[in-house]
């Protein structure tokens, strides 16, 4: 995409697995292509085979309410707004395979696995140990590449090109230079070709076991610098929200980048339905969030006040505009089996999840999983006890992060975000985002323009935009209030 997002042009490919399979035709028809030893949606295990034990999903920090409710970071909030979203399949979907295995971090990284992972990226040094993270730093002025990974399993590691301390020659007679400051952008230059950028990638995601990834190179950043997305197989299955992510200069070599070092090993064996009922179960936890914030009815008479018995409409149910908005109607043009990244209370693994391929007529086509474990070994994640709430928040600055954004669309220049949310007439709203080579968070801040003075009660949908100071590509966009990811209109 060259530095902007490119509409209708981008599509999601749907890739093949040893399962089960969705294939595009020409007119939008979808045709299936299945192993002879599949069974109804959810087949019993096998003869003499233990149960797995229940899965709970939602435990971790992202983790809020349902096993599809904001979980994997990149997967677009099913729900899509107060009136909800409809998934509407355009042929008919798999069946998929009668069982698969969630797939887990295990073990812990070593100094020879960083190493070869230091060579790969083209840095000089030997990893050295600082409290749980494994990192090689630049010497002296703490100019240089900088590699730290994460000692526990799956090893999460980040590569950038630092500038240095600050000036003077103090960092040079021994004293521990302080941390460096922010990656230094590379020179400026004519990006390298999407093939040149894979090409570069390669070493890197060969070393990281990553050699059959699905890898794309559209995006460009700064002007000059590609960016390499990788998507890892694991267990023979596609993977979503478990990425790799790197940048390559305009010199052909890697100037950052991140991902995980350890592929998750196979664990317990579920079995899975249909990507039918997947589908169906995702569109029942779609009907909508409702008007959130703000309501829009009027309040009871006072008391004593009389009533005409026959007023028309009195004992009518009140309604607002949002509650008679019908839900938004989505095609699903495929559907695969993979794995998708999910927050557990022991972390993050990977479990069997339907991809499908959303393609809404207005804006360009993307993913939304859902869990494709059978229901009955699913259990709620852990209520937390509730955190006392205050009476009165004063943030410093008299502005409060607390608007639930619903979506967002992309500018045609391919840098500014429209973030829509429900608001009121009393506020005024600014956006803000913070963003690296895996996703972009944002977060709406409400300030009243008079805190002393009531308000009415009438909400409207608002929409602010931010700008990024790279083009999206095809990162995902994460609430930073809900840590739910948003869909892309």
């Amino acid at each position: 995409m060259s530095g902007t997002e490119n509409g209708r042009g981008r599509r999601t490919a749907l890739v093949a697995t040893v399962a089960a399979g969705v294939l595009l035709a020409g007119g939008g028809g979808v045709y299936l292509t299945a192993s002879g030893d599949e069974g109804p949606g959810t087949a019993s295990r096998a003869a003499g085979a233990p149960a797995p034990p229940p899965l709970r999903l939602g435990g971790g920090s992202g983790g809020t309410g349902g096993p599809d409710a904001g979980i994997a970071p990149g997967e677009p909030d099913p729900g899509g707004g107060p009136s909800g979203t409809v998934y509407r399949a355009e042929g008919p979907l798999p069946q998929g395979p009668s069982s698969a295995a969630v797939h887990r971090p295990e073990g812990l990284v070593t100094s020879e696995e960083v190493a070869r992972l230091a060579a790969a990226l083209g840095v000089e040094g030997s990893p050295a140990l600082v409290g749980d993270v494994w990192t090689i730093r630049p010497e002296k002025d703490g100019r240089g590449p900088r590699l730290d990974v994460s000692r526990q399993a799956p090893g999460d590691w980040t590569y950038s090109w630092y500038d240095g301390g600050p000036a003077g020659d103090t960092c040079l007679k021994g004293r521990a230079c302080p941390p460096p400051g922010e990656a230094t952008p590379p020179a400026k230059g004519t990006p390298v070709s999407e093939a040149a950028a894979k090409a570069a990638a390669a070493p890197v995601l060969k070393v990281l076991g990553q050699d059959d990834a699905k890898v794309s190179a559209t995006q460009v950043m700064n002007g000059s610098v590609r960016v390499v997305n990788a998507e890892p197989v694991v267990g023979g299955l596609p993977t979503y929200g478990w990425s790799t992510g790197l940048h390559i200069g305009p010199d052909g070599r890697p100037v950052a980048g991140s991902g995980t070092l350890k592929e998750p090993a196979k664990a317990e064996t579920y079995p899975v339905v249909s990507a039918e009922r997947a589908l169906a179960r995702l569109n029942e936890e779609s009907r909508g969030t409702g008007p959130i914030g703000i309501g829009g009815c009027a309040t009871d008479p006072p008391a004593g006040e009389p009533q005409a018995p026959d007023e028309p409409g009195k004992d009518a149910p009140c309604q607002t505009i949002v509650d008679m908005a019908p839900p938004r109607e989505v095609p699903v043009t495929g559907g695969v089996l993979g794995l998708a990244a999910k927050d557990t209370a022991d972390g993050r693994v990977l479990v069997p999840a339907w991809l499908f391929t959303a393609d809404p007529a207005d804006s360009a086509p993307y993913t939304v999983t859902s869990t494709a474990v059978a229901p009955e070994y699913l259990v709620p994640p852990a209520t937390p006890s509730p955190a006392p709430t205050p009476s009165v928040r004063e943030p410093a600055d008299g502005a409060e992060p607390v608007r639930r954004i619903e979506s967002f669309t992309v500018r045609p220049d391919g840098r500014t975000l429209a973030l829509t949310f429900w608001g009121g007439v009393c506020s005024t709203y600014t956006a803000h985002s913070a963003e690296d080579p895996r996703q972009v968070r944002v977060r709406i801040d409400d300030k009243p323009i008079d805190p002393d003075r009531a308000c009415i009660l009438v909400a409207k949908e608002v929409t602010v935009e931010v700008t990024l100071e790279a083009p999206l590509g095809d990162r995902p966009v994460v609430d930073a209030v809900s840590d739910e990811a948003l869909p892309r209109r």
